[in-house]
């Protein structure tokens, strides 16, 4: 089974070359294209056309790429969203990693490195390059550098975190009602001075809890 693949790119003849290119490899297939964040949407509503993975582009006409990312975390968050743009801006690359997108390439990136990052998206739910961890790593809260002690169930709350599994699955895994599940992570995110997921799998690969 090949997963699959939207691209959302302005540039007819980049989304083109992009779509060939998804094609040659052996776990991927592209379903469709889109010009913009607003035609992605709308064809979302055919759950037919919700695929594994979105490769967002960020400067596009009607609706950009972050403001698309945002409402696909919200609304749609079993998709994945790896980011492809030319935009090197930290500050940019930290607003799409925010909004929700589970890794950032440049358009100027090897055939393998594009696959390789399709992969651990989809298998790993992350793909960073070292550049963009040790900028996400520097954007974390100063507080979150405090050394801070955790429970033995909270370290195994947070390994399980960094996979793809929901919350309801972690607290079948971990023998708890998904409420207590929540617990944790609240109290996880208030000691960590941590808004989100992503923000936490950083958080685990920089402490050695998790590796990728």
């Amino acid at each position: 089974m090949k997963y699959s693949i939207v691209i959302v790119e302005d540039h007819i003849l980049l989304s083109q070359a992009l779509s060939g290119l998804v094609n040659g490899f052996a776990k991927f297939k592209i379903l469709y294209i889109c010009k913009n964040g607003k035609e992605l949407l709308t064809r979302f509503k055919d759950p037919k056309n919700i695929p594994d993975i979105v490769l967002m582009d960020i400067n596009m006409p009607i609706m950009n790429g972050i403001e698309t990312t945002a409402v696909l975390k919200e609304e749609y968050p079993q998709v994945k969203v790896l980011a492809l743009s030319v935009e090197e801006d930290e500050n940019t690359i930290l607003k799409m990693l925010r909004a929700g997108a589970k890794g950032y390439l440049l358009k100027d990136t090897e055939k393998s490195i594009l696959e390789n990052a399709l992969i651990q998206v989809q298998e790993t739910g992350f793909y960073h390059t070292k550049d963009v961890t040790k900028l996400l790593l520097g954007s974390l809260n100063n507080k979150a550098e405090i050394e801070v002690v955790l429970k033995d169930r909270e370290i195994e709350f947070i390994k399980h975190a960094c996979t793809e599994k929901t919350y309801k699955e972690i607290a079948n895994d971990m023998c708890l009602s998904p409420k207590t599940i929540e617990g944790y992570r609240d109290s996880i995110f208030e000691k960590l001075h941590l808004k989100n997921r992503t923000g936490l799998v950083i958080y685990a690969i920089k402490n050695k809890l998790f590796v990728p």
